[in-house]
């Protein structure tokens, strides 16, 4: 059932509105995907999600892999069925999680020899085991396995870690025993290097993957390096497959990756900032748990209709972060993925409108965000 419609493009940039249509649902993009690595989104519960707007969240396959396992996982029947969640779901493949165990890692041909963060015990992923964990685990959208080179990495190292992960692709299509259920992804790799980019496209595109992520960015470089490396890449993939850039959430990030022409997003910003006592606003982030907040009686985010607004004042929500009270990290945790699906809401109608770069303006004077970013390939794209 998987298929991308392409309903209508920015007359001033690469903004796309389009339709991913899934055997669990559609998604209407550009879209957020709140992050839910352990068959949860941190501290919210499904009814929540589906109040809030969500149309799609994300598992894990590295952690779903260790707990609850793959035995498990079968047996409840897919993730689906186990986090009683009936929207579509993406995996990631474990393969940025394998990156960021550092000297917990040994990188291979065959796969990554990896020991686990949770109990020291000895594993090793391959392609195939990936995509075997992922056909398991029943996403509607699936990812490639590859490696994410460190945004620091030379040349000579992007380069062999790029063929590989070209290489690992074909591995992981061979390997989908559900093509029928599950889209399968593939990843542009190629670190900080305009050719490397532009070849890892190239070879995944002649591969012809229902759709495409572009991972290996956010890891480290300026905004203004990664929005270059999408103004390189994001033009080389097709008009008519969805565009995925993986692990982006903040507010400029999300604007300026729409401009460029992506589809989707993920990020663990909103859920992680909110545990630790800071919202997501339209006067920019608010570090709720600061002294200045004690009595303040005042809306969350006067400017927002969600219940936490509707309902609570920043002092009661300072006062449950300085108690280390659950509630505290709940209420955040729902008004900044709140605050996101309505940017996201905000940013197709501006599509709708050709308003994109108004909507940026204006986001970006309220939020204080300084405009660094200069678009690069208005109106190029391949079919």
């Amino acid at each position: 059932m998987f298929r991308y419609e392409l309903i209508k493009k920015d007359k001033y940039t690469g903004a796309r509105l389009g339709r991913i249509i899934t055997d669990h649902g559609e998604i209407e993009t550009p879209i957020f995907m709140p992050v839910g690595t352990q068959a949860t989104v941190k501290s919210m519960n499904n009814r929540e999600l589906e109040d809030i707007g969500a149309q799609i969240i994300l598992g894990n396959t590295y952690h779903l892999y260790l707990r609850p396992g793959e035995d498990i996982m079968a047996k409840a029947g897919g993730l689906h069925r186990f986090m009683h969640w009936d929207k579509p779901i993406l995996t990631d493949s474990g393969g940025f999680q394998v990156f960021s165990l550092g000297p917990m890692r040994k990188i291979t041909e065959e796969g990554v020899h990896f020991v686990s963060h949770l109990d020291g015990s000895r594993h090793f992923m391959t392609p195939e085991k990936s995509i075997h964990m992922q056909n398991v685990i029943g996403a509607d959208i699936i990812m490639c396995f590859d490696e994410c080179a460190p945004a620091d990495a030379d040349y000579a190292y992007t380069k062999k870690s790029t063929a590989m992960t070209t290489r690992w692709a074909a591995r992981c299509q061979a390997a989908h025993k559900r093509p029928d259920a599950q889209a399968l992804f593939g990843i542009v790799q190629g670190g900080m290097f305009d050719d490397l980019r532009a070849k890892s496209a190239a070879d995944l595109v002649a591969m012809d993957f229902p759709g495409y992520a572009i991972g290996g960015l956010s890891v480290g470089e300026s905004h203004d390096k990664m929005y270059h490396m999408l103004d390189v890449t994001t033009p080389l993939l097709p008009e008519n497959k969805p565009r995925y850039l993986m692990g982006v959430g903040s507010v400029d990030a999300l604007i300026e990756g729409v401009i460029r022409g992506i589809d989707m997003f993920d990020c663990v910003l909103q859920t992680r900032i909110a545990r630790n006592g800071t919202a997501m606003t339209s006067e920019g982030k608010k570090v709720i748990r600061n002294a200045v907040y004690q009595a303040d009686f005042s809306p969350l985010d006067p400017a927002c209709d969600c219940y936490v607004c509707r309902n609570h004042t920043r002092a009661y929500l300072r006062h449950l972060i300085k108690c280390k009270e659950i509630l505290g990290a709940r209420l955040l945790t729902y008004h900044n993925l709140y605050f996101t699906l309505k940017l996201m809401e905000k940013i197709r109608e501006a599509i709708r409108n050709d308003a994109v770069l108004e909507l940026r303006d204006s986001v970006f004077c309220q939020y204080g965000i300084e405009k660094i970013g200069v678009y690069e390939n208005a109106g190029k794209s391949i079919g």
